[in-house]
């Protein structure tokens, strides 16, 4: 755990139906390499091209690319298009497809309030009970304005307890979770129980005196204790001298090892059990609203009885906004909570990542994408089980730009030096692509992916995907752009090379 860390081809057209190619698509076909077995295959190349793709592929990395034209679906460029490689989050894409073709636009996750007794001059004379929905933007806010509501109803004292609605044995981590990267915020559980992103916040700070250094924790991170035996040490060599932190349960932990530095350590870590960080912001809630008194105690529950009544709930905001977030940030929470959502819709049934698994499958099959050898286990990514191949990616994004369901996602996209995970990226700052790319990275260790639309000026949108898996660390260390990023500059500088006249549609966004 590093502290701080926020931490075929697609429907080819058959010869039947020969497909219109434009002069832009034209130049493209003849300065790019063609897919192997194709008719293309013959195409004769210019040798300096060649040499240019030659000089950028890596060696040592495995790739698969896959360069299209939507609004035809003539292959304009293919490598390893059939290869499964690790998609890590350009996964979101399915996830977003499949929660907007399941939940449908106007969904919104519900945190509501109930009750199962009569209102007596300001007393509720029973219990009342709280449903958590996984909404994964509810916060410690959004629940105290909540039940501060309650006052609006006229209840002032809650005779019985309350209780904490979620579901009983849950899945809270995918299959195939690295298991140290569970105590860090980008892999948070995936709960019916999520507040302030299942995330709490702090500093790891020095003390004088040669004395063991001191966490302090932000108000809100209510029931976490951490320890730690840390040392800060200046002069340490950095390869040497890092940090751990052991998640010892119950929402405890301790870490250790030393710091090459002397100022303080932002810390982001996450919860372990968030029924009981649940439980324990709840209560702190309650304690702290001099308008409401509870007689009994902050209990957890997995069912509503039968004769409770609503009240009032709070929503989140509808599924485009959710989704937004999701795509721009690359939000796993998000992904994650939505992937079991749809598990859960799709089968009536209690969510987890089984069922979202094979609801996303089935979902995805329907609106004609081929994943027969696709493996789906999460919807974030972070999986290291998932495979997909580039034509399976670049079938989802042609979805995407087709069907006027979908389209929406298109501006959710991070823009090359615009916005989101592209903003600062390494190659993407610069022309010639810095707004010109609209796409879903996907990065890991190990794992640099990039597949969305390059939007250039008179020009239609060609549609690509870009995988790469097997890069060694010890490269990153070069800070130099990753093979996208190579790749995608050659084959935006061909487009303007070889068609500056082209008669192809004028870009409009969808």
């Amino acid at each position: 755990m590093c502290a701080g860390q926020s931490v075929a081809t697609p429907h080819e057209s058959s010869a039947s139906q020969p497909q219109v190619v434009t002069q832009a698509q034209a130049a493209i076909l003849k300065n790019l390499p063609a897919p192997a077995g194709s008719a293309l295959a013959t195409s004769v190349l210019s040798e300096p091209l060649t040499q240019q793709l030659a000089d950028i592929q890596p060696l040592q990395s495995q790739t698969g690319v896959l360069v299209i034209d939507p609004s035809t679906d003539q292959v304009l460029y293919s490598h390893q298009a059939q290869s499964l490689l690790i998609p890590a989050s350009t996964q979101k894409l399915l996830t977003a497809v499949a929660a907007i073709a399941e939940l449908g636009p106007e969904f919104r996750y519900a945190t509501e309030l109930w009750s199962d007794a009569p209102i007596r001059q300001g007393h509720l004379a029973g219990s009342l009970y709280l449903r958590f929905s996984g909404d994964p933007s509810l916060t410690q806010a959004n629940l105290k304005a909540l039940l501060g509501q309650l006052g609006e109803q006229g209840i002032t004292q809650i005779d019985g307890h309350i209780y904490l609605v979620g579901e009983q044995q849950e899945q809270v981590h995918a299959p195939g979770w690295v298991w140290d990267d569970l105590g860090i915020c980008y892999a948070a559980p995936v709960s019916n129980f999520i507040i302030d992103q299942n995330c709490v916040y702090g500093q790891l700070q020095p003390s004088a005196n040669g004395k063991a250094s001191q966490v302090n924790l932000a108000s809100s991170s209510v029931g976490i204790k951490i320890s730690s035996d840390v040392q800060f040490t200046p002069n340490a060599d950095a390869e040497f001298c890092q940090l751990a932190l052991i998640r010892q349960g119950a929402n405890r932990y301790h870490l250790q090892g030393c710091h090459p530095q002397h100022q303080a350590v932002p810390l982001a870590i996450a919860v372990t059990e968030p029924q009981q960080f649940a439980q324990d912001a709840v209560r702190a809630i309650v304690n702290n609203n001099h308008n409401l008194t509870l007689a009994g105690k902050v209990k957890v529950a997995y069912s509503l009885p039968s004769n409770a009544k609503f009240i009032q709930s709070h929503q989140s905001a509808p599924l485009p906004e959710l989704l937004d977030i999701m795509l721009l940030k690359s939000d796993n929470l998000i992904a994650d909570s939505l992937f079991k959502q749809v598990g859960k819709h799709y089968y009536q049934t209690q969510s987890s990542f089984t069922h979202g698994s094979a609801a996303m499958r089935r979902i995805l099959t329907a609106l004609g994408i081929d994943l027969t050898s696709a493996n789906i286990v999460d919807g974030s990514g972070l999986s290291r089980y998932n495979l997909l191949n580039a034509k399976q990616l670049a079938d989802v994004l042609r979805l995407i730009h087709q069907d006027a369901r979908f389209q929406g996602l298109i501006a959710s996209l991070p823009q090359a030096g615009k916005t989101g995970t592209l903003k600062y990226r390494r190659g993407y700052t610069t022309a010639p692509l810095k707004e010109r790319i609209f796409a879903k990275t996907g990065s890991m260790q190990g794992v640099a992916n990039l597949a969305g639309f390059i939007r250039l000026p008179d020009q239609q949108d060609i549609l690509f995907v870009v995988l790469e898996n097997g890069i060694s660390p010890e490269l990153n260390k070069l800070r130099k752009p990753a093979f996208s990023a190579d790749f995608l500059s050659e084959l935006v500088k061909m487009i303007r090379k070889d068609a500056p006249n082209s008669t192809s549609h004028k870009l409009t966004s969808p």
